[in-house]
């Protein structure tokens, strides 16, 4: 999932860059959901692996 992150993130730089604004934002925004949906799922499997230790 941060890898499709980081991917779509790049993508951003490189049409902000070449002065595709409307790509640029898009792609920002799609690297940005993924980031948080990242970051829930490993809070998320976390918490479980705490539990299921105790």
């Amino acid at each position: 999932m941060l890898k499709w992150a980081l991917i779509f993130f790049l993508v951003s730089l490189v049409a902000g860059v070449l002065g595709f604004t409307g790509i640029a934002s898009s792609a920002a925004a799609i690297a940005k959901v993924l980031f948080y949906v990242a970051v829930a799922l490993f809070l998320v499997f976390l918490v479980i692996g705490l539990l299921a230790v105790s």
